[in-house]
């Protein structure tokens, strides 16, 4: 008769870490989409690009980037790559707003604290995988 192997609390339980951080990390990245959107609006919002040196339509990227990124991290539609490819716009955000003001987030104009916490976030997604409950995962190996 064969063997039949049940997973052990720490291994099962994992899987449901990695849905909580996916989730938690998603919602994070639809939070902030709709700040630009509905409070600073989409031209608020390109405007500040604009006044950074950036290229104001490189605001509406960032847009899409967060929206379309944060709803594919809740449903776990290939999470790891999306984690991945999320973490080049924070650390956009500490070279171009956030590295000037300090460590500190609860500094004028926020510091960097955060959105390299977020970038670490993010690495650690696509390193521990998907998750339970991923609609598209990511094959085993990258």
């Amino acid at each position: 008769m064969p063997t039949t192997y049940a997973p052990s609390f720490p291994e099962t339980s994992a899987r449901y870490g990695a849905l909580v951080l996916r989730v938690a990390l998603g919602a994070l990245f639809l939070a902030h989409c709709a700040l630009k959107l509905f409070v600073f609006t989409p031209a608020g919002t390109a405007a500040f690009f604009g006044s950074l040196g950036l290229p104001p339509a490189l605001a509406y990227l960032t847009m899409a980037a967060e929206l379309l990124g944060g709803l594919a991290l809740i449903a776990g539609f290939k999470a790891r790559i999306v984690a991945l490819a999320l973490i080049p716009l924070l650390l956009g955000t500490i070279f171009t707003v956030h590295g000037a003001n300090g460590f500190f987030f609860d500094s004028k104009g926020g510091g960097w604290e955060y959105p390299a916490f977020w970038s670490i976030a993010l690495l650690v997604q696509a390193l521990i995988g998907d998750g339970a409950f991923a609609l598209s995962p990511t094959r085993r190996h990258l």
